[in-house]
């Protein structure tokens, strides 16, 4: 009797330098856990000598070469949207895709970033104050961490950006979301930091590669709560100087998890083991 040949299900990642990215080890661990086939790549633009204007060719080859879907992450969350056939309402709302699904010869972008924030929020920092936040950073990041704030329940959001524009477009587009919410562009730092009870962080200061604080660390107080999404390191120094005052800390590895959480579920139309997935996360980051 012939062998039974099962093809691999085959995913990947389109970005700029990920070559450190644990995606694909988080996918792949928790496929095999499942007992799936499971291929999952890295499309490095850096290593191929390519840019987020070829995403229209890469999207095509990686559709015509039987891949499930793509995740997606810097430049190209935005760019990527007029590559696509639909959204679903998140990644419209925001105007960032993580997530492409093939699917009968259509694309769909979904966003589980946001989600992904929520959720390591909800279970990190529970019964945290959210009567109002500083947040720092408008890009892509910000968006989606924004959204989350705001989805769960944040009463007053107050923006910074080094591009004011930035912040003001957030502000607005928020605003409209979540018009029960107060949100605001931030002018004055160290007042805002005095009235609010946490501070969301979403640049990537405090990675290896962007040493330092996004904030002078004398606006930390012990009374705040303070939520990274930077996970290279785990403790960034924005999260030492901050512990070092008493605050309570949120790292950047359960965004990581999560978003990988919900975009596993679409890519393979299998549910995943969370626990696992941070357990896995864990040890590759111990």
């Amino acid at each position: 009797m012939a062998e039974t040949i099962v093809r691999p299900l085959r995913a990947g990642l389109i970005g700029a330098g990920i070559q450190a990215s644990l995606t694909p080890a988080m996918h792949m661990k928790e496929g095999a856990a499942q007992g799936l086939n499971y291929e999952y790549e890295l499309i490095d633009l850096n290593r191929i000598g390519a840019s987020p204007a070829d995403l229209p060719g890469l999207l095509a080859e990686a559709e015509a070469q039987g891949l499930a879907g793509l995740n997606i992450t810097h430049p190209c969350k935005q760019i990527v949207i007029s590559c696509l056939d639909d959204l679903s309402p998140e990644a419209r709302a925001l105007g960032a895709v993580n997530t492409v699904v093939f699917e009968d010869g259509r694309r769909y972008g979904h966003n589980t970033d946001w989600w992904g924030f929520a959720e390591s929020f909800r279970r990190g920092l529970p019964d945290a104050d959210l009567s109002s936040a500083v947040q720092l950073g408008a890009g892509g990041a910000g968006v989606a961490t924004a959204y989350a704030m705001l989805f769960l329940g944040l009463q007053r959001l107050a923006v910074f950006d080094r591009e004011a524009e930035r912040a003001a477009a957030l502000t607005e587009t928020m605003s409209q979301l979540f018009p029960a919410a107060s949100i605001v562009a931030g002018r004055d730092l160290a007042s805002e930091m005095r009235q609010a009870a946490g501070l969301v962080h979403a640049t990537p200061t405090g990675m290896t590669k962007y040493p330092g604080t996004p904030l002078p660390p004398e606006h930390l107080e012990e009374r705040h709560w303070v939520a990274e999404i930077v996970y290279f390191p785990l403790e960034t120094e924005l999260l030492r100087q901050a512990a070092c005052r008493g605050c309570r800390t949120l790292d950047g590895g359960g965004m990581a998890v999560f978003q990988a959480v919900g975009a596993f579920r679409l890519l393979t139309g299998r549910t995943p083991d969370a626990a696992r997935m941070l357990a896995h996360f864990k040890a590759m980051t111990e």
